[in-house]
C-alpha cells in the first residue's frame, strides 16, 4: 500500500484516523501497531515477520544495554549483538545478490547459483531507526523504552515506515508516551500531506513519464539528453519530498512531529549546500553514526579524508546494492573532497549565478550515475549529453518537450521557495483560511481524478 493510492487516500487512512480517536488514549499506540502491521503486511505479508524480529531483537537489547550501563564489557556486548542482527538482516536481503554476482564473475566462484531474494520495502529506513536506538541507548543519549507496544510503534510507524524520513528514538522518545494531538496540529498535517500529495501525483508522475518518454527515444540529441536528466532530477525530488512531507503530515494528524527532509536542494551553490538540504534525515545519521565516531574532521588530513570516504561510500551503497550507486557515492566524495581542501574558496569568491550553475552541472551528472545501473546505457547517455554525435535535438524528442513545457515551468517554480515565501506573507489574511480549504479541496479532486486514470505509481525510493 502506498501513500497515493485511491484505497490508502478514501479506505485505510479515514478509518485508521477515525478508530484512532475513537479508542481510548492509553490504546491509541496499540491500535496504531496494528494499524502499521496491516499498513506494512497489505502487499508483502511474510516481511512483517522480519521486521517483527528486528523490533523484538533490538527492544530486548536496549533493555539489556540499559540494565548493564555500569558493566562496560557486557553492554558493549549486547550493543554488537544488537548491530549484528539488525545489519545482518539488511545485508542478507539487499546484498547478497550482489555479491554473489561478483562472485560467480571470479572463476574459482563462477559454480555458485544466482540469487536474487526480494527486498523487504523500508527494511534500509527501519534498520537506521533500530540502529540509531540502541546506539543511542549505549551512549546515554535516552533510556530505553520499556513498552514493546511503544517501541514497535517507533519502528514501524506507517508514515515514515517504508521511505522515510529516518526518525531517531530520541525525537520522539516524548512523543510516543506524552503526545497530546489538537486541532491546529491537525489541521497543519493535513495541509503538508496534501502538498505531498500535488508533488507526488501532479508533478513527480508527470516528469517521469517525461523522462522515461526521453529516454526512450535513439535519437534525442544534446538539448534532448539535458532536458531528460532534468525531468528525472524533477521527479527524484518531487517523488521523494512529496512522500517526506505526506510522511510529515500524517505524523502530525497522530501528533508526531519528525524532522524536515528537505529544504529547497536545488537552490544550491555548491555540493556542500546541497547535501546538507536533500535527504537531511540521512545525512545527519551517516554523520552522527558514522563520520563523528571514526574521527569526524578532528584528526589528520589523511584521516579526515578517508572517514568522508567511508561515509559516501557507504551512503552510496545504503541507496543500493550496485556499483552505480557506489560509484555515485564515491563521486560525491570526491566532489565535496575538492570543494573542502581545493577550490572551495575560490568558488566562494563567484557571483551566485556561477555557482549555481556549478552546482546543478554536477547535481544533474550525478542523477546520470545515480539512474543507470548499466555502465553500457550510462555511457551512451552521457555521449547523448555532451556531444552532437544524436544532433542538437530530435524532432519527436521537440514535440514530447513542448508539449511538457508549461509544466516543466511550473515544476522549475516549485523547485524554489518562491510559492512557501509568498504563503508566509498572506498566511495572517483573514481570506487564507478559505484559501487553503480550496487549495486542498482542488489537489484532491486533480489528483484522484489522475490516479483513477494512472496505472501503478510507487514512490522511487521504495525500492532503496
Amino acid at each position: 500500500m502506498y501513500f497515493s493510492s485511491l484505497l490508502f487516500l478514501f479506505v485505510f487512512l479515514p478509518i485508521v484516523l477515525a478508530v484512532y480517536y475513537i479508542v481510548p488514549r492509553k490504546f491509541r499506540n496499540a491500535f496504531l501497531l496494528l494499524a502499521n502491521l496491516v499498513f506494512y503486511g497489505w502487499g508483502e505479508p511474510v516481511f512483517i515477520l522480519i521486521m517483527i524480529v528486528s523490533v523484538v531483537s533490538n527492544y530486548i537489547f536496549g533493555l539489556l544495554i540499559e540494565k548493564y550501563r555500569d558493566n562496560q564489557k557486557r553492554k558493549k556486548t549486547f550493543l554488537v549483538l544488537s548491530l549484528v542482527i539488525s545489519l545482518g538482516l539488511l545485508a542478507v536481503f539487499k546484498y547478497t545478490g550482489f555479491v554473489t554476482d561478483i562472485l560467480r564473475a571470479i572463476p574459482p566462484f563462477s559454480f555458485m547459483p544466482k540469487i536474487n531474494l526480494p527486498l523487504p520495502i523500508g527494511i534500509s529506513f527501519y534498520t537506521f531507526q533500530t540502529l540509531s536506538y540502541t546506539i543511542d541507548v549505549y551512549r546515554g543519549d535516552t533510556k530505553a523504552q520499556k513498552s514493546l507496544v511503544s517501541f514497535g510503534t517507533y519502528v514501524s510507524f506507517f508514515p515514515q515506515l517504508i521511505a522515510g524520513p529516518i526518525v531517531r528514538y530520541t525525537d520522539i522518545a516524548k512523543m510516543l508516551d506524552e503526545r497530546r494531538e489538537n486541532i491546529s496540529q491537525f489541521a497543519d498535517g493535513i495541509k503538508l500531506f496534501v502538498v505531498g500529495l500535488a508533488k507526488k501525483v501532479l508533478i513527480a508522475n508527470q516528469m517521469g513519464v517525461l523522462w522515461d518518454t526521453i529516454r526512450g527515444t535513439s535519437s534525442n540529441g544534446i538539448v534532448g539528453a539535458w532536458i531528460g536528466i532534468i525531468s528525472y532530477a524533477f521527479q527524484i525530488y518531487f517523488d521523494f519530498s512529496g512522500y517526506s512531507d505526506m510522511a510529515c503530515g500524517l505524523g502530525k494528524m497522530f501528533g508526531f512531529e519528525f524532522m524536515k527532509n528537505f529544504n529547497y536542494p536545488y537552490v544550491s551553490k555548491t555540493i556542500t549546500e546541497f547535501w546538507r538540504r536533500w535527504h537531511i534525515s540521512l545525512s545527519s545519521w551517516f554523520r552522527d553514526y558514522v563520520y563523528i565516531p571514526l574521527g569526524g574532521n578532528r584528526c589528520k588530513l589523511p584521516r579526515v579524508i578517508f572517514n568522508l570516504f567511508a561515509v559516501w561510500a557507504l551512503t552510496g551503497l545504503w541507496h543500493g546494492a550496485n556499483f552505480n550507486f557506489i560509484a555515485w557515492g564515491i563521486y560525491y566524495f570526491v566532489i565535496l573532497v575538492l570543494e573542502k581542501y581545493v577550490y572551495g574558496k575560490y568558488l566562494e569568491k563567484l557571483p551566485s549565478l556561477p555557482k549555481h550553475i556549478y552546482a546543478l552541472f554536477l547535481i544533474l551528472l550525478g542523477w546520470t550515475i545515480f539512474y543507470f545501473e548499466d555502465f553500457g546505457q550510462f555511457a551512451t547517455y552521457l555521449t547523448s549529453m555532451f556531444t552532437l554525435k544524436n544532433g542538437i535535438i530530435g524532432g519527436d524528442t521537440l514535440s514530447t518537450i513542448l508539449m511538457y513545457l508549461p509544466i516543466l515551468i511550473v515544476t522549475a517554480m516549485a523547485s524554489l521557495p518562491i510559492w512557501k515565501n509568498t504563503y508566509l506573507k498572506l498566511k495572517d489574511k483573514k481570506y487564507m483560511g478559505v484559501l487553503e480549504i480550496a487549495f486542498c479541496a482542488v489537489v484532491i479532486v486533480l489528483c484522484t481524478a489522475s490516479l483513477i486514470n494512472q496505472s501503478y505509481n510507487p514512490f522511487l525510493y521504495f525500492r532503496f
